[in-house]
């Protein structure tokens, strides 16, 4: 590894290339990476290497260039890649990625510098394709964890907007579905993996009780897959009051907006919940398969509710603190952790947080 690298004696990078595929909560975060960049070096090109769902959430960012993959399709992604970037060098390469798809891409990329995760977080052979490293953190929050490639070269990252962008037409389709602001709460219930999900049961329960207690409407929100509207249809099936279900109904842009003008989020660890909390709705995260201390809603921690310490214990014998950062519990029964009288006091502190 090459010494690290004296920003006072810098010029600013002609061209950066930023790999970072996914997952879209990550891709979110990088929002704020971009922005300081750009901040920090208006004149510097940045291309960003993207996963094709992903690069559907940022892909109106101002000043970046996109290189968009189908990740699920690594051959052919190789041989894209490597036929876009045909005879392009680039200053340096912030490799923000370490699966082994990511880093099997990277060797793709031409660049005189190449700019890692530190050793605790790399893996999949990451460490083999970078000369720099970002400054090693304990138990660091992913947010703060892609801001460390901005910091490794002195740059500001204070008062960094974290928000995508959200059009004027998913604004519209917002303002349809909740015609008062700050008044709805959405329930995005499904993460990509099952075994964070909550069962649709305390779900319906929750809604019920938001319905007759807090007398607010209650909308499902999430993506198509077969998954996730059959989760929300389970939900609204076992709910005794009514609530609307936009599941599969919207598109990204339109999901950013109707966080946007939401009284608060409650959602397992997820896309959605990093939205929000860039977005500054407040969220009520729900873990135990994860740590929200990583992977929570960057700006509404204290809302979670969290059980994740005790399913370590229960789950692997061990204290969180002694797992590998990172570690996810996706166990039968570990969700069931969450307690149904919690999450109600944690909305009810939510709701009362909304201002714009």
């Amino acid at each position: 590894m090459m010494p690290p690298i004296n920003p006072s004696h810098m010029a600013a990078p002609r061209q950066i290339c930023l790999l970072r595929l996914s997952a879209l909560g990550d891709v979110c975060h990088c929002i704020a990476l971009v922005r300081a960049l750009q901040r920090g070096w208006p004149e510097t090109g940045i291309c960003w290497i993207i996963g094709t769902l992903e690069h559907r959430l940022v892909a109106d960012l101002p000043g970046v260039e996109f290189i968009v993959l189908n990740k699920r399709d690594t051959l052919n992604s190789f041989s894209t890649l490597r036929r876009q970037l045909a005879g392009r060098r680039f200053d340096w390469l912030l490799h923000a990625q370490v699966s082994l798809r990511a880093n099997l891409l990277a060797t793709q990329v031409n660049a005189e510098h190449r700019l890692g995760f530190d050793q605790a977080r790399s893996r999949e052979g990451h460490g083999w394709l970078v000369k720099h490293r970002i400054a090693a953190a304990s138990q660091q929050h992913q947010a703060d964890a892609f801001l460390e490639f901005a910091r490794f070269f002195g740059l500001e990252t204070d008062d960094i907007d974290p928000a995508p962008p959200i059009p004027d037409t998913a604004r519209t389709f917002a303002h349809e579905h909740q015609p008062q602001a700050g008044q709805a709460v959405l329930i995005s219930p499904a993460s990509s993996h099952a075994g964070r999900n909550w069962r649709p049961e305390a779900y319906a329960a929750l809604a019920d009780w938001i319905h007759s207690e807090l007398e607010r409407p209650v909308i499902l929100v999430g993506g198509p897959s077969t998954r996730e509207q059959a989760l929300a249809e389970a939900i609204e099936a076992t709910a005794r009051h009514p609530l609307k279900n936009l599941v599969g109904q919207d598109t990204l842009k339109q999901l950013l907006a109707m966080l946007d003008r939401a009284a608060c989020l409650v959602s397992p660890d997820s896309g959605p919940v990093h939205f929000a909390s860039a977005l500054g709705t407040p969220v009520v995260g729900l873990y135990a398969a994860t740590w929200s201390k990583r992977s929570g809603p960057r700006n509404s921690l204290d809302l979670c509710v969290d059980r994740f310490e005790l399913a370590a214990e229960r789950f692997a014998g061990k204290k969180a603190s002694a797992l590998p950062w990172g570690k996810r519990l996706e166990k039968p029964g570990v969700m069931d952790l969450v307690d149904l009288q919690s999450v109600k006091g944690k909305v009810r502190q939510a709701v009362g947080r909304w201002q714009r």
